[in-house]
């Protein structure tokens, strides 16, 4: 009695995670749906970020006309362009403008640039970054919480009055810029697209672009990315994921622990045959595994997995009948009461399958004779409307629950099923572990380090995202 409970219970925590994943793919494909418009023009637009839409943030574009020095400096009317108009009589007469945002910090870099278009009576022009409460009368870099690299003498100025040897000075005809790597904690500045020296980078918080002219005539124009850069920011960015990867490869796996992760993840969804063709190229070439597997003994690793295989296809391939009888057949107790939620996902499977292929009416008694069987879990019901909503449209794939008839809402039910037979296991003694993989909880893992080491930073710098890291080794 106790073991049925217990295999009550494991099938309820499986079946509860696979509807909860299910759900935020159906939110994912909505919101997808619903923004296909505007990320279309987002994607034309050479301002979008790339990445996850989580990760995008509005860059600066212009500079920030409300709270300047006042007086002491003129905007153009482009709001790209400041200049210094009168003789300045005291040191605090700076034209100290910022930009209108923060730069962003989700990413590995960020860089902006201004060209010397006249350096004035005195050349007294700086570039750097500056906090919101940084006082406008100041060069960037003569206050606490900013940094400026200045034209006149070439020194870096951070946080005080006395600047630090640096780099060469710059004038007229001089572009210069200022960047964030986020990955080393550091600020660089450029001069007529070289790097000329390093900082760290010792805020956490927002730091602001801001350039400062100082003395009559001075003028400058900024380029916030809009224009292509004199600096070559992306060799640049590839230079630091190279000296990332470096260090990568710098650390030792030995060759059996890599096999045997990539070998439990086919035990673990049944890939049988690609199992054993696994096992044959490998065995002249990797040493035996000399360590305790994390999913158990070989025999756990193995259970079922001709059964785990056989279900698999069935489902991927839409025969959800021949694969509710095999369950009949061989875990009856799986399916027995036929209301469980591993039962729900499996039913809607069928009527998107229906749906699929045109059978509408038939979909419609499918959905009437099965559905009311889980009118008792409400947290049910957003997906039996997701998949009716499947008989509204002529062209069901074009619209919002168009996701269903997609590989990925096969793959989340022949996952639910494999994980729930794998829970059927006498050894398993926690069936949170038959959800995932070694190798994803691996990736989860580094993922998490990867986000609190961003955390520790300030929430600054790029996450880890493998679909990311994937994407970006195909296109080198």
């Amino acid at each position: 009695m106790a073991q049925d409970i217990n295999c009550s219970q494991n099938q309820e925590l499986i079946g509860s995670y696979f509807l909860e994943l299910w759900r935020l793919n159906s939110k994912a494909a909505a919101a997808r749906f619903e923004s296909a418009g505007e990320a279309m023009e987002a994607v034309q637009s050479s301002d979008v970020v790339e990445g996850d839409e989580e990760e995008r943030e509005e860059p600066p574009t212009e500079l920030d006309t409300l709270n300047s020095s006042g007086g002491f400096s003129v905007v153009g009317p482009d709001k790209l362009s400041v200049q210094y108009p009168n003789v300045n009589l005291h040191g605090h007469d700076v034209g100290v403008v910022q930009a209108n945002r923060p730069a962003p910090s989700k990413r590995l870099v960020y860089y902006f640039e201004i060209y010397v278009k006249n350096a004035g009576a005195k050349g007294q022009i700086a570039i750097g970054f500056t906090t919101s409460g940084f006082k406008m009368c100041r060069q960037p870099g003569w206050e606490a919480n900013s940094y400026g690299y200045h034209g006149d003498d070439g020194l870096l100025y951070r946080g005080h009055g006395k600047g630090e040897v640096f780099g060469p000075t710059y004038t007229t005809g001089d572009t210069v810029g200022g960047g964030i790597n986020y990955a080393a904690q550091e600020l660089f500045f450029t001069k007529n697209g070289a790097v000329v020296g390093t900082v760290c980078k010792d805020i956490k918080g927002p730091l602001f672009p801001t350039i400062a002219v100082h003395s009559q005539n001075e003028e400058v124009t900024v380029n916030f990315g809009k224009d292509p850069f004199v600096f070559d920011l992306k060799a640049y960015e590839a230079q630091e994921r190279a000296k990332q990867q470096t260090t990568i490869e710098k650390i030792s796996i030995p060759q059996n622990a890599s096999y045997g992760i990539v070998r439990s993840y086919l035990q673990h969804y049944g890939y049988e045959d690609t199992l054993k063709m696994f096992d044959i190229a490998s065995k002249s070439t990797v040493p035996p595994i000399s360590f305790v597997q994390e999913n158990g003994s070989e025999e756990d690793n193995m259970y079922s997995l001709n059964h785990r295989k056989i279900l698999r296809q069935l489902i991927r391939s839409g025969q959800v009948d021949d694969a509710l009888a095999k369950l009949r057949d061989w875990y009856p107790h799986i399916v027995q009461d036929g209301s469980s939620a591993i039962c729900f996902l499996l039913q809607c499977q069928k009527f998107i399958e229906l749906a699929r292929v045109g059978k509408l009416e038939e979909a419609v008694n499918h959905g009437r004779s099965e559905f009311h069987k889980f009118n008792r879990f409400t947290e049910f019901e957003d997906l039996v409307k997701d998949c009716a909503t499947l008989l509204a449209y002529e062209q069901p794939l074009k619209c919002s629950v168009g996701y269903l008839l997609g590989d990925s809402q096969r793959e989340i039910v022949a996952d639910a099923v494999n994980a729930v037979i794998l829970s059927q296991n006498p050894n398993v003694k926690d069936a949170s572990d038959c959800l995932h993989s070694c190798l994803e909880r691996l990736l989860r893992q580094l993922t998490a380090c990867f986000l609190e080491r961003r955390a520790l930073n300030g929430d600054q710098g790029e996450a880890f995202r493998l679909r990311s890291i994937l994407y970006s080794g195909k296109k080198g």
